[in-house]
């Protein structure tokens, strides 16, 4: 037995001697391909992706009124577009160039009633992606919705609404 030790002993040392053996050169390219690489013609970069976490603009956006009427769906449960109808939530009627917090007749959050916010296009495309987080304290429990382009076609259908 001692002697089955003593031979895997010698195999591992022989075996770490080779393995530590050239171990720098294999890391440093040869100067030829660095050259050749240098001289080849390179490709253009390809436009950066966006970015997690990276702002997008809801001015920059393509929009679709029909297919943000159908996202509306999930607002429906809270929300309607009809004036002077509040339920949880206050209507939606004419809310593109409105200010927060004031619909007759609903009960507003502090945070809401004093954010100072006029509901534009664009500020609507930023609070719904996380109402909690652009408005802390407002009562709102929808998470929101982190799609850009399903945010987008909604604000537009909103805009569409106004009369």
């Amino acid at each position: 037995m001692k002697r089955n030790f003593l031979m895997g002993a010698a195999a591992l040392a022989s075996l770490a001697t080779l393995s530590a053996c050239g171990g720098k050169e294999a890391e440093a390219p040869a100067p030829e391909a660095t050259e050749a690489a240098a001289a080849a013609p390179t490709a253009e970069p390809a436009a950066p992706a966006a970015e997690a976490g990276a702002k997008v603009e809801f001015a920059g956006m393509t929009t679709d009124a029909a297919a943000g009427e159908k996202v509306f769906a999930l607002c429906r449960s809270c929300h309607v577009l009809d004036e002077g109808v509040n339920r949880v939530g206050p209507s939606l009627y004419n809310v593109v160039g409105r200010k927060s917090g004031q619909v007759a007749g609903f009960a507003y959050s502090d945070a809401n009633k004093n954010s100072g916010v006029t509901w534009d296009e664009a500020t609507l495309f930023e609070y719904l992606k996380d109402p909690k987080g652009f408005m802390p304290g407002t009562k709102m429990a929808f998470p929101g919705i982190k799609d850009d382009q399903d945010r987008a076609n909604l604000v537009a259908y909103l805009a569409s609404t106004k009369k």
